[in-house]
């Protein structure tokens, strides 16, 4: 369970208790200030909660230090909701993609530049983008290079923060894809995040709905979405006649 308090006491998360197996991608949707983002963050410890617990693979991160917390760093990526604000703009593509593995991993220079061309290849990006910068790409391709950050460690388990809400709906749709590409290929496990239900009921195993800090309901896609129990749910699906098949 975890708990967040932000200033002036209001709990942005609250009694939150959840789990994602191995492979899935569990959902998580609700409107704007619902407390997505925060509980994401909490979830990889960007953000200390103040109480409640956080296991991965049966360490508790919470406890983790030193050279533990940066082992379990490895398996635990985020993908930011912003391609325009998540990549340096005084980076080469080649240098952001080369970072994590000169910070985490002992490589010679010829294997990061081999690992670089294998990162853009995962992500649908042509060998040239390693010498450009991010203002020379459209939004979709930003987030495809952020994705290939992402990927960079070979991470086990991904926190997707609202990753297309800031691209059109067409460009939206191909990353949404390319995610379901790499989740298949890599074995990756997902919490994705999204105000967007029919987006969470493409991609999701299971889905959870998150009202003022509180997830209301947790289910399989198939049962939140065609049999709601809370009114809130109900609610969003009713905004959103377009998930029907």
């Amino acid at each position: 369970m975890l708990g967040r308090e932000d200033q002036g006491q209001v709990r942005a998360v609250d009694d939150v208790s959840m789990d994602i197996s191995a492979g899935e991608t569990l959902g998580l949707v609700g409107e704007s200030g619902s407390g997505k983002t925060t509980l994401g963050r909490l979830v990889l410890r960007l953000i200390e909660p103040d109480t409640g617990n956080i296991r991965f693979e049966g360490s508790d991160l919470l406890k983790a230090r030193g050279g533990d917390l940066r082992r379990l760093r490895r398996d635990m990526q985020i993908i930011f909701q912003d391609p325009f604000g998540s990549l340096d703009p005084r980076y080469r593509v080649e240098d952001i993609l080369e970072e994590p593995l000169i910070i985490h991993d002992r490589l010679s220079t010829g294997a990061r530049r081999e690992r670089v061309s294998e990162l853009l290849r995962s992500v649908g990006m042509d060998e040239s983008a390693r010498n450009r910068f991010p203002h020379e790409f459209s939004g979709g391709q930003r987030q495809r290079i952020g994705i290939a950050r992402t990927l960079a460690l070979r991470p086990k388990f991904i926190v997707a923060d609202e990753p297309v809400s800031a691209l059109d709906v067409s460009v939206g749709a191909q990353v949404i894809q390319l995610l379901a590409d790499l989740q298949r290929q890599f074995g990756l496990t997902y919490l994705f995040i999204s105000h967007s239900m029919p987006i969470v009921r493409y991609l999701a195993t299971r889905i959870a709905v998150m009202y003022r800090g509180r997830i209301v309901e947790i289910g399989e896609t198939e049962r939140v979405t065609m049999s709601p129990e809370h009114a809130y749910t109900r609610g969003l699906l009713e905004a959103t006649p377009q998930i029907a098949d």
